[in-house]
């Protein structure tokens, strides 16, 4: 009896799929690999492949296209695609399936106009069934960059279009990545298997099953509770307290990547008091980000000095920073005509009291420490920072249509930055665009910004990227808070693994249980 009943848990324990159960805040969508939110961009990394990948150095490596080829003038682009690559359906990937897809994101190109490449293309075309053809109207030397990023430049089968295109819906959601997605259940699960006709390596997981936990605490008792095996993301993974409190536990695998993304407060220069150059640098003067990131962060981030890090491409140059001096800081107010009067407690000019507001979205528990702490610190220069608490839409209405003082903002990491959080700069409907239409170079950062995409030169690029980051550093128009890096936490039954160069991509298919790693 004894023998059968080890018999029967060896085969049920062989026959179980080897699964990894991961923690996010929501259901990862209908993954239209076109269309942004619901679709969660790490589930569409996941189904969904690019021509080519970015890579940890700033370019890019061939994927469903072997090789390729640049004309002279920068506008043409001949893609040689990978032999025998076939969709999760088994439906062939060819040349005539990217026309189909670039056709369909074109035929919704409003939606993707924050993207310079889409508004770039002129047209696709099919060669022949292994060469695609790509015509811009212009030179864009982020084109390869741009081709990598999590959507919209992904494929789908062309047999789950519905009328023709993607912009009203797919069928099912079939790409030739190595997971399909099995099922969906709303506001409990997603269950990702392997695919049977992945044409690169096979994924040590058969399944990846994605555990709906919206709440940042409740995570991380699942992951304590064995509910789950990995949390890993960007940001708002774990309260940095409780990241704290896991790391000195030393029962999980615990990691941070380099700085992927920069979180910052963007100031609205054509409010008045912050048209005044002073009153801005004042403020960057104003704020202890050691401090911050010590009590408040748990060293799960690192001061920004910059708007980027300088492990961004085109940022690695000596920018003289804004250090924490709030004397200096009060010293420039007074100059500037911000008297602090004996028994008062604001700063005063020509009558007018020091009031600024800071917006931020108000579930956001990390954000509400931040906007806390800084106007804390405002409060002893004399400023009076007022916070203001909104739902998420209201956030973003705000930084829409420029109604805000000071509001929260972040960079969008690789492959984003520089060139496409800059080429958005230009864009009405970001914050960045409001937060700076009151300079007086505005016009001459959008001008180089526009040059600067187009230039075929890489020491023009350098050239011009660092005249545009240096007049938005001396224009003191952002507040760099901190930079932001990928939070790993996972059972110690998980092999260490590489994280990849965008913020955006879990590779799932590169883990493995530790025991399948050579001690």
């Amino acid at each position: 009896m004894a023998g059968l009943l080890t018999l029967f848990f060896t085969l049920n324990a062989a026959a179980a799929p080897l699964t990894l159960t991961f923690a996010w805040p929501q259901n990862v969508g209908p993954l239209n690999p076109h269309l942004y939110t619901p679709n969660q961009m790490f589930a569409q990394s996941m189904v969904y492949e690019p021509l080519v990948k970015y890579d940890a150095k700033g370019g890019v490596t061939p994927w469903l296209a072997q090789r390729w080829t640049i004309s002279a003038d920068g506008k043409t682009y001949l893609f040689t695609l990978r032999h025998n690559v076939r969709f999760s359906n088994n439906e062939p990937f060819t040349a005539q399936a990217v026309v189909a897809n670039f056709q369909a994101i074109l035929a919704n190109r409003s939606r993707h106009a924050w993207l310079e490449l889409a508004n770039r293309i002129d047209s696709v075309e099919a060669v022949d069934e292994d060469h695609v053809k790509l015509h811009l109207k212009s030179a864009y030397y982020p084109t390869l960059q741009e081709l990598a990023l999590p959507r919209p430049f992904r494929f789908i089968a062309p047999s789950q279009f519905v009328a023709g295109g993607t912009r009203n819906g797919i069928k099912q959601p079939i790409g030739t990545g190595p997971w399909i997605l099995k099922e969906s259940q709303l506001g409990e699960s997603d269950l990702f298997v392997r695919n049977p006709h992945y044409w690169g390596t096979e994924p040590t997981y058969q399944q990846i099953r994605v555990k709906v936990i919206p709440d940042p605490v409740s995570r991380a008792m699942a992951l304590e509770s064995g509910d789950v095996d990995l949390l890993y993301g960007i940001d708002g993974v774990v309260l940095p307290d409780t990241f704290e409190r896991l790391k000195q536990q030393g029962q999980y695998h615990i990691r941070l990547s380099s700085p992927m993304q920069t979180e910052m407060i963007a100031i609205n220069s054509q409010h008045p008091p912050l048209n005044d150059l002073a009153v801005r640098q004042a403020i960057n003067r104003a704020v202890d980000k050691q401090t911050l990131v010590a009590t408040l962060l748990h060293h799960t981030e690192q001061p920004a000095a910059t708007l980027f890090a300088r492990n961004v491409p085109y940022a690695n140059f000596p920018l003289s920073p804004y250090h924490y001096d709030p004397s200096a800081a009060a010293q420039q107010l007074e100059q500037a005509g911000w008297h602090l009067e004996k028994g008062q407690q604001w700063r005063t000019r020509q009558g007018q009291p020091l009031t600024l507001s800071l917006a931020y979205i108000g579930t956001d528990a990390v954000s509400k420490s931040l906007a806390e702490v800084i106007q804390g610190n405002l409060r002893h220069l004399g400023i009076n920072l007022q916070l203001i608490a909104e739902e998420e839409s209201s956030i973003y209405a705000r930084q829409r249509n420029g109604q805000f003082d000071l509001i929260f903002n972040q960079s969008w990491g690789p492959p984003y930055d520089p060139h496409a959080f800059l080429s958005s700069m230009r864009a009405p409907s970001h914050a960045d665009y409001q937060a700076q239409k009151g300079l007086p170079d505005k016009k001459i950062i959008d001008q180089e910004i526009s040059q600067v995409l187009s230039s075929q030169n890489d020491s023009e690029r350098q050239t011009l990227y660092k005249d545009i980051l240096t007049r938005l550093h001396q224009d003191a128009i952002y507040l760099p808070l901190t930079y932001v890096p990928i939070m790993l936490i996972a059972n110690r039954s998980l092999a260490d693994f590489e994280f990849p160069p965008l913020s955006s991509d879990i590779p799932f298919e590169q883990m493995k249980p530790r025991s399948d790693v050579s001690p």
